[in-house]
């Protein structure tokens, strides 16, 4: 079995580089796709549009984990993370040959809407798939800890995919950026797809999941099918994690996307002002993930997790607030303590999630309950937050579409258990430290 050190680093490298990939369409969909693959009079509009193909991804995520939940479960964890790495990354790195609307007209926006499609999908499979084989090779003591590590893969892809973005904006002029540049990072996922991919291969399979298929062999059970006893028998626990990541998703694109829109088009500031809001916030998140998974450890998940959604629906209305003062140290602030209180719920999220379901389904749970929520909220965040300041020309609307967000966490979490502690080689996952009081 490998050490948990060295599981972890596979799987944090590993969904550092999906999420550079999705976090770099992202960054693009707002400051290059709006001109270059939908060119309109209109700059919001463009940028809706952009952020339309960028929606339509996250449609292919709950099917990428139906897929890969299914086989995950079946036959194993890390055959499936190495297929969604290679997915994802030679979607991104056909994005960057792409031509664009000015030389293959109506062709180069579906083009890229298909590539983005097998993104959503590849992104669908992994998130549940790196979690679990974390969590199911660590202790219970110390899971919410380990577990969080892979998280730190979003600000990570974040982190890295804005920096060389910020580092092609600062070196480049708008007309080469726009004309080469914005190629650059998306060829450069092929580079970080061979390492992770040389990295992952060296990991051994989840020691839960080979227990668990042992057992079945042993007592001679017929082959299950996931999909269907999850839906059966694990539909409270799937509402649960759907309901759970509505604000955590929400905020987050929020806070990462729809800022670089907001920076340049309703402060009129320079997109530099953004991105280095979202990097230096990306970097700090990515230090503080792990710590409130740790706490999460001490004090539960339920406790820590609530503390982020009810510090969210604050801080909705402060973001907007130091954002208009048009400083970029306030905004790099504001963006800073949004991407903390996110953490609290990042951080415990995948282990209070990996607990919530037993060894035969939990690939199958835990990625269709993750990646259901990301439709109703990561996919159209963006575009709620811009349609509303398109509408409104006012900010408040979308602090007020956060807290509604915020609420239905909050209520999702009250109708969850505690989970700290849960012994993952159970079939239904029952809590073993019993200095913890389920909820």
């Amino acid at each position: 079995m490998s050490s948990i050190p060295k599981v972890v680093g596979a799987s944090l490298i590993g969904t550092t580089i999906e999420w550079y990939d999705f976090f770099l369409y992202t960054s693009a969909a707002a400051l290059v796709f709006n001109k270059l693959f939908f060119p309109t009079a209109d700059p919001l509009t463009g940028t809706l549009l952009a952020f339309l193909t960028y929606a339509i991804g996250f449609l292919a995520r709950p099917i990428g984990g139906l897929v890969f939940g299914h086989f995950g479960d079946k036959v194993g964890r890390k055959k499936l993370l190495i297929l969604s790495l290679l997915l994802m990354g030679g979607s991104t790195c056909l994005m960057g040959v792409l031509p664009t609307y000015a030389v293959a007209g109506a062709a180069a926006p579906i083009l890229l809407t298909v590539l983005r499609l097998v993104q959503g999908f590849a992104l669908g499979g992994e998130w549940g798939g790196a979690v679990l084989i974390v969590s199911e090779h660590g202790d219970a003591k110390r899971r919410g800890f380990w577990a969080s590590w892979p998280q730190c893969g979003a600000p990570g892809g974040n982190l890295l995919a804005t920096a060389v973005l910020a580092i092609l904006a600062a070196t480049q002029s708008d007309a080469a950026f726009l004309s080469w540049g914005w190629r650059v990072p998306f060829l450069l996922s092929g580079v970080l797809v061979v390492i992770g991919l040389w990295i992952r291969l060296a990991v051994s399979e989840s020691p839960v999941f080979l227990a668990a298929q042992e057992k079945a062999a042993a007592l001679g059970e017929k082959q299950h099918t996931p999909v269907l006893e999850v839906f059966r028998y694990n539909w409270r626990q799937v509402l649960v994690t759907i309901g759970a990541r509505m604000a955590e998703n929400v905020s987050y694109y929020v806070l990462t996307a729809f800022i670089l829109v907001y920076v340049t088009t309703g402060l009129g500031l320079p997109k530099s002002a953004g991105l280095n809001a979202v990097l230096i916030g990306s970097a700090i998140h990515f230090v503080t993930i792990p710590l409130w998974g740790a706490l999460s450890d001490r004090v539960g998940r339920k406790p820590v997790y609530l503390f982020g959604a009810l510090g969210m629906a604050a801080w909705a209305f402060g973001f907007f607030a130091m954002m208009d003062t048009k400083s970029p140290g306030l905004i790099i602030v504001a963006a800073t303590i949004g991407l903390v209180l996110h953490g609290a719920m990042y951080g415990p999220q995948a282990a209070f999630f990996a607990e919530q379901f037993p060894t035969r389904v939990r690939y199958t749970g835990l990625s269709v309950g993750g990646q259901l929520s990301s439709i109703a909220a990561g996919a159209v965040a963006p575009l709620i937050a811009v349609a509303l300041f398109r509408s409104y020309h006012s900010t408040l609307p979308i602090s007020l579409y956060v807290v509604g967000m915020c609420v239905i966490t909050v209520v999702a979490l009250l109708a969850g258990r505690e989970t700290r502690g849960s012994s993952l080689h159970e079939d239904v996952p029952a809590v073993t430290d019993r200095s913890v009081v389920k909820a």
